[in-house]
């Protein structure tokens, strides 16, 4: 079941309050299933809805949610949280990226999908990317940073408090995570 809060209807009121009154909004998954998958989120009128649309009553608006997206958006959940800056609206589908491999998956599976669902998605923001090297014996993941992570003063922050923890979590049998990056020649670091 999608969820839209409260604070996201209201911001959504807001911003259709400058349309055209019967105009709503239309969630579609894009490239479903892999890495790269997202989320698009439109304006959209009645007439501009597709058949195979649900249509979801969120009291002050409509939002159709695109037919073949359905099964990739199931517990989605679309929140706006306000801060200093204004806000961030947030859209969150589990599934959106695939299936997480299961527990009897091979643990680079495994890390891999964690890599590409939950990792990189987050450094993206800053334009980097964290690449699967080697898995060792006592099951420490051994990563290669690029991008804008490649050379970037607040990396070891990142490997420890962001990757580590959240490779560990995903995956209890991660027992630890080495950066083998020469980043003394990284040419365009974040920090």
């Amino acid at each position: 079941m999608l969820t839209v809060t409260e604070s996201a209807r209201e911001y959504f009121s807001r911003l259709l309050s400058d349309q055209p009154e019967s105009t709503g909004l239309r969630l579609q998954a894009v490239r479903p299933g892999t890495p790269e998958a997202d989320c698009e989120l439109n304006y959209c009128t009645p007439e501009d809805a597709l058949p195979t649309d649900e249509a979801v009553d969120c009291e002050r608006f409509v939002l159709y949610v695109d037919g073949a997206s359905r099964n990739w958006l199931e517990d989605a959940a679309i929140d706006f949280e306000t801060d200093e800056t204004g806000g961030q609206l947030t859209i969150k589908a589990p599934g959106l990226k695939g299936q997480r491999p299961g527990d009897d998956a091979p643990l680079a599976d495994r890390v891999q999908w964690v890599l590409d669902a939950r990792i990189n998605p987050m450094v993206a923001s800053h334009g980097g990317q964290v690449f699967l090297v080697d898995i060792t014996d006592d099951h420490d993941v051994v990563l290669q940073f690029g991008g804008g992570c490649h050379g970037c003063g607040m990396v070891d922050v990142t490997l420890k408090q962001g990757v580590e923890t959240t490779l560990k979590s995903e995956v209890p049998e991660v027992r630890g995570v080495r950066d083998v990056t020469d980043h003394s020649t990284g040419e365009n670091p974040y920090f």
